[in-house]
C-alpha cells in the first residue's frame, strides 16, 4: 500500500487498491483509527494515507483514534498529533482515545486507570453512539432535476 500511496502523491491518480481502500474509509460510517508511534508522532504511511483522501470527506464522520507503543511515556501522541489531524479535517473524534503499550496487554490496570479491556469498550461505546445519532445520508438528487431546480431560480434583471 506504501507504494499505491507514494504513486498517487506523485501521479494524482490512486492506483485500484488504494482507491479501493480510500472509498472503504469514505463510505464508513464511522472508523477507528490505529497508528504505532514513531517518533512521539504518528507513522508517515498513516498521515500518507489521509493526505490523499479529499479532506472534506470526513467531515462529520464519527472516528475513534488509537495508537500502540512500547511504553505508557507516547500515550499523549493521540492528543497532541492524531486528534488534531482528524479535528482539521473535521471528523467527530470521540472522547476516548485508546493507547496500548506494552504493559497493558493482560493488564486490569490500576487505581487510576482501567485497563485496555475497559479503555476499549468505553471508547467503543462513544463511536456507537456517535454513529448512532448520525444523520442517514440522503441519496443525491437526479443531476438533471438539480440543474433544472438551478435555472428556474435564476433571475435576470
Amino acid at each position: 500500500m506504501a507504494g499505491d500511496i507514494a504513486h498517487h502523491l506523485v501521479t494524482g491518480f490512486p492506483p485500484p487498491r488504494l482507491s479501493a481502500a480510500i472509498d472503504a474509509v469514505t463510505a464508513a460510517d464511522g472508523l477507528v483509527v490505529v497508528t504505532p508511534v514513531f517518533a512521539a508522532s504518528y507513522s508517515g504511511l498513516f498521515k500518507s494515507f489521509f493526505d490523499v483522501i479529499d479532506p472534506d470527506a470526513l467531515t462529520g464522520k464519527p472516528v475513534l483514534t488509537a495508537a500502540t507503543g512500547g511504553t505508557a511515556r507516547h500515550s499523549l501522541v493521540l492528543e497532541h498529533a492524531v486528534r488534531p489531524l482528524f479535528a482539521y479535517l473535521r471528523a467527530v473524534v470521540v472522547p476516548t482515545a485508546v493507547f496500548a503499550a506494552s504493559e497493558d496487554w493482560g493488564s486490569g490496570g490500576d487505581e487510576y486507570t482501567d485497563g485496555l479491556p475497559g479503555r476499549v469498550r468505553r471508547a467503543g461505546a462513544e463511536l456507537a453512539a456517535l454513529m448512532a445519532a448520525r444523520p442517514v445520508a440522503e441519496e443525491p438528487e437526479d443531476d438533471v432535476t438539480a440543474l433544472e431546480r438551478q435555472l428556474a431560480d435564476l433571475r435576470f434583471d
